[in-house]
């Protein structure tokens, strides 16, 4: 009769294992997938950084979904090195070829007074709330963390903020900031679905932190029911790790780009008009800026706005979760941002065009050093959006 502590040692004998110390290293050279196998109350009390947790369990069900490469390196760990081991065997035997052990589990990496995290710990209700989120390999419940830690900032409670802040708000981003000094207009409602007909003549900030608050109590909202300009603009956005910027004016936009790239704060721009609508992302410094593409304000008269010429209801709806998405691969460092990139969108084709965007090597803007930067509140010459 064989015994388990034999067939652990045939199974060490067949894996590869690695210590706490050899772990570090390659960490910190060139990084291994990581991934700790332990059990939830384990993992509670720390991991090593950028460990992904996938409890035992589960591994096999979801090992291809982290990664389908069958020969990139992975160290498990657990505990103490027993169910690590095991593990390793299981990938080994699913074709995973450069799998190995952490000697001493979790306990060894902190004998040897090597650093750790304590994850940010979800309760009940929001593992509840948040379970389609967490379940994506590529968010899970560190992921989860993140947007629940996260300030955003929407410039606008109009018809590109609407539809970015439900999503934001839905999907738990833990603080949303709204910049907006106008009202609820009655003919807002055909697009700007934040609002609704009781609330026609409330400040549109305080309107919208009714609807975000009343779909996730989780998110704390903060209005601002005012409009950018040289004095508060960086008081404001410096409260924020990035702004999804639904403004419906050139003055603005130009105040926010400039304000933006002075604290080095990502904004998620786009603009609608009829039936046709524009996204990209601006990383300060990392790209293409505002004024890389348009380096000036156009002269008065040169924009109709959407009271004059009319945008399609449903518009703002498409392009303002194009936003959202932009804000929550940045958020979780995942996929491919639009940032050099401008996406065209046709609501009457339904057709896409993805643009390429270049940096101006000669911005008057984005080339200089931050510092440097003045902020200038320009005439508002005309309305978009």
């Amino acid at each position: 009769m064989t015994t388990f502590n034999q067939v652990l040692s045939r199974v060490r004998e067949s894996i590869r294992e690695v210590t706490a110390e050899q772990t570090d290293a390659a960490i910190r050279s060139n990084p291994p997938l990581l991934i700790d196998v332990r059990e939830r109350d384990e993992y509670e009390q720390g991991f090593i950084p950028t460990a992904e947790w996938i409890p035992r369990g589960f591994l096999e069900l979801k090992i291809e979904d982290l990664t389908a490469d069958r020969g990139r390196e992975i160290v498990i760990y657990c505990a103490g090195g027993t169910r690590s081991a095991l593990a390793a065997r299981s990938l080994a035997e699913m074709g995973y070829t450069n799998v190995a052990s952490l000697t001493g589990g979790f306990r060894a990496w902190k004998n040897a007074g090597l650093l750790f995290d304590r994850p940010r710990l979800l309760t009940a209700d929001q593992l509840k709330r948040y379970a389609r989120n967490i379940m994506l390999p590529e968010v899970g419940e560190g992921g989860q963390g993140k947007l629940l830690d996260a300030k955003v900032l929407c410039l606008g409670a109009g018809g590109l903020g609407s539809p970015s802040a439900l999503y934001l708000a839905a999907a738990g981003i833990g603080t949303i900031g709204i910049v907006d000094d106008d009202v609820v207009d009655e003919s807002n409602l055909q697009r700007q679905v934040l609002h609704s007909m009781d609330r026609v003549g409330m400040a549109k900030v305080e309107s919208a932190q009714i609807a975000l608050q009343a779909l996730n109590p989780d998110v704390t909202v903060v209005p601002h029911r005012t409009r950018l300009s040289s004095d508060n603009v960086l008081e404001i956005i410096g409260q924020y790790d990035l702004i999804v910027d639904g403004a419906d004016n050139f003055p603005t936009r130009y105040l926010l780009n400039d304000a933006a790239l002075k604290l080095g704060k990502p904004v998620i721009h786009a603009s609608i008009f009829r039936f046709e609508g524009q996204v990209t992302t601006f990383l300060p410094f990392d790209g293409p800026c505002y004024r890389c593409l348009y380096p000036d304000p156009p002269p008065p008269g040169m924009a109709p706005s959407c009271q004059e010429a009319g945008v399609l209801g449903v518009l703002p709806g498409m392009v303002g979760t194009l936003q959202a998405n932009e804000v929550f691969k940045l958020l979780l460092g995942v996929g491919e941002t639009l940032s050099g990139r401008l996406l065209v969108l046709d609501a009457l084709s339904t057709k896409v065009r993805n643009l390429k965007l270049r940096r101006d090597p000669k911005c008057r803007v984005c080339s200089q050093d931050p510092a440097d930067i003045e902020l200038i509140d320009y005439e508002e010459f005309c309305s978009i959006g």
